[in-house]
């Protein structure tokens, strides 16, 4: 019995269906990671930290790396 060929439509169909799956799952993903490091940040006391230094503390360390960070403030 021969298979009919999957026309490109019903390819382009399963495709969005897959990347609409994909998205929500990396949405919760996302979420999941955020509450993980909100208990993170609790932890160690630092929801004391205004939040725009937290972000910018966060962003020169991702620039220059987490081991140079450590390394400089001595932790490492």
């Amino acid at each position: 019995m021969a298979r009919s060929k999957t026309s490109a439509v019903d390819a382009l169909k399963r495709l969005q269906a897959q990347r609409s799956e994909l998205d929500a799952r990396e949405t919760k993903l996302r979420t999941d990671a955020a509450n993980e490091l909100g208990k993170v940040l609790l932890e160690c006391g630092a929801e004391t930290i205004d939040a725009a230094k937290l972000r910018q503390l966060m962003k020169q360390t991702s620039t220059m790396g987490i081991d140079a960070a450590l390394a400089k403030l001595g932790k490492n």
